[in-house]
């Protein structure tokens, strides 16, 4: 009787230790996230959002503890991969980080089939990166005048390079070109990559393109900036001017990056990528990714970083009214 007393309580126990050990996982199992996340970005590879994109994705998958694979999915002037994470299964797995190209302006100017904004849930602004005017040595240009005399002299004689239609790059230079009342041609690219890769070699003679992907150029002496797109001068460029400076302030754009998933997507599990994403601001490592590509950092909530994104469709409605590019809806 005794021993059959402790084998029943040898086996009840061994069945309770069998129980809790399985709660964990249990736990684990039901949370987010048990599988890879995909972070997609809608610009070539190599690019400024690639970098940026690729920095992100390490910092959230070691506050995540799963990997993140970043994605590059450019064309159609940011939409291929913005409109890919918009029908993306609601469940987390699949984020984005874009910018106002795919969420803003390109729905304005073309009929697309996603809602830029409608179809997001947006939750933070990644990084704001001011551009810069440049224009390869060959064109003989010195400075923003005397790109101005040349271009009314030769009108749309000139090209220049943007990381695609819609852009920040594409209308910082349109809105310049109108102000200063001069004609240059727009050779529109899938990202910044290409985009410099055919300025370099001559193919384009400016370009309008974030800091990140010019600065290196600009140190060997391959490319000449003419004009900083930041509310201030930059201290990688400190001997380049602002628009401002210029004349031109209100012609001055930036690059913002946000973080967002599809709609729908459970608020628990946007609340998690909140947390990570709040975490990885404040890391030294992180803050040495935006410093080195001058970009600047905004500390919003979801609701802010929403907020943000219509706030730029009203001023990007009422730029592109101004250049005559408002799709006819």
């Amino acid at each position: 009787m005794a021993i059959s007393s402790v084998a029943s309580f040898a086996r009840r126990a061994l069945l309770l230790s069998a129980a809790v050990a399985a709660l964990p996982f249990a736990h684990a199992q039901g949370s987010w996230p048990v599988r890879p996340v995909t972070l997609v970005h809608p610009y070539a590879a190599g690019g400024p959002a690639d970098t940026m994109a690729r920095a992100l994705g390490q910092q959230l998958s070691k506050r995540l503890n799963q990997s993140v694979i970043v994605e590059a999915k450019p064309g159609g002037a940011a939409t291929i991969g913005t409109g890919f994470v918009a029908r993306a299964k609601p469940d987390g797995y699949t984020l984005l980080i874009s910018t106002s190209a795919g969420h803003v302006v390109t729905p304005l100017m073309q009929r697309i089939p996603y809602d830029g904004i409608g179809d997001f849930s947006f939750i933070a602004v990644v990084a704001n990166q001011p551009n810069v005017l440049v224009v390869h040595p060959a064109a003989g240009i010195a400075d923003l005048q005397g790109l101005i005399t040349y271009a009314r002299q030769h009108p749309g004689a000139l090209n220049y390079a943007s990381a695609g239609t819609g852009g920040a790059t594409h209308l910082g230079a349109e809105a310049f070109a109108q102000a200063a009342q001069i004609r240059i041609t727009h050779i529109p690219y899938a990202g910044a990559a290409p985009a410099l890769k055919d300025l370099l070699g001559g193919q384009v003679q400016l370009g309008m393109l974030n800091l990140a992907a010019v600065k290196p150029f600009i140190d060997e002496g391959r490319i000449k900036p003419l004009a900083y797109g930041g509310a201030r001068r930059t201290p990688l460029l400190p001997q380049v001017p602002t628009m401002a400076e210029l004349g031109y302030g209100n012609t001055a754009t930036a690059t913002w990056y946000t973080l967002a998933a599809p709609k729908g997507t459970p608020p628990e599990v946007v609340e998690t990528i909140r947390k990570a994403f709040e975490s990885v601001s404040t890391d030294p490592e992180w803050q040495k990714v935006l410093a080195a590509q001058g970009a600047e950092q905004l500390q919003m909530s979801p609701a802010e970083t929403t907020a943000f994104v219509q706030k730029d469709k009203a001023a990007m409605r009422q730029l592109l009214g101004t250049l005559g590019m408002l799709a006819d809806k």
